[in-house]
């Protein structure tokens, strides 16, 4: 799967966060406190998500309207496990040695994965 850039990935999210397929025009309004986008670049960048198959394209009236073909979950999952791979060799207890030597995660996380870990397996 492709990665998404910075600016792919929040228009992904608020594509994603709407729940239903969405104009340019909304779009352009979600991203509107992060980016001050124009709406001729929104469009440009919601068509570019189209060519790599992040997103489906409707025309419906005189608006187009995009979907996700990618599910959020999916892609977070996939991009996931690049990061891993790429930085730690994919070894998650070198993650989390990293976030725990740099003073990014904290007891309650720790305490959080715990009861995660616990309740996959079952315990």
């Amino acid at each position: 799967m492709k990665r998404l850039g910075d600016a792919e990935l929040e228009i992904m999210l608020a594509v994603w966060n709407a729940g239903e397929a969405v104009t340019s025009v909304y779009v352009c309004e979600k991203l509107r406190p992060s980016r001050n986008w124009a709406l001729p670049a929104v469009v440009t960048s919601l068509n570019r998500l189209v060519d790599k198959g992040f997103l489906a394209c409707e025309k419906q009236g005189r608006s187009n309207l995009y979907r996700p073909v990618i599910q959020r979950r999916e892609y977070m999952a996939a991009e996931s496990r690049g990061v891993l791979d790429r930085l730690f060799g994919g070894s998650f207890k070198g993650l989390v040695a990293a976030l725990y030597d740099g003073k990014s995660i904290r007891k309650e996380d720790l305490d959080d994965l715990r009861d995660y870990l616990d309740e996959l397996e079952g315990k």
